[in-house]
């Protein structure tokens, strides 16, 4: 009875694990998208000579982050956490453009 309680659970792991593989592959990639997009808004505000950072914006997209990871079931002081993260890449992306 117990190697058929093991076994099972051997199984959901390996299942969970898979999935958790491929969601980290699906961000990744979609990371790669989106910093795709962000140099090129930083070679756009280089030249013309815009500021690296808008914090306006950058409060809007975490108060926005904040109530998608809420309504996620996701804790949102994680998700601002990393849109923070984010954002600091971004802008020091920005700043080489400027240079």
């Amino acid at each position: 009875m117990t190697d058929d309680h093991t076994t099972r659970a051997a199984a959901l792991l390996a299942e969970h694990r898979e999935s958790i593989d491929r969601l980290d592959a699906i961000l990744v990639y979609t990371l790669a998208e989106r910093f795709k997009h962000t140099q090129s808004v930083g070679r756009l505000k280089a030249q013309h000579d815009l500021p690296p950072s808008d914090p306006s914006r950058e409060a809007r997209q975490i108060a926005r982050l904040e109530d998608l990871a809420t309504r996620a079931d996701l804790d949102p002081e994680f998700a601002k956490k990393f849109l923070n993260f984010i954002i600091a890449e971004v802008i020091q992306h920005h700043q080489k453009h400027q240079s």
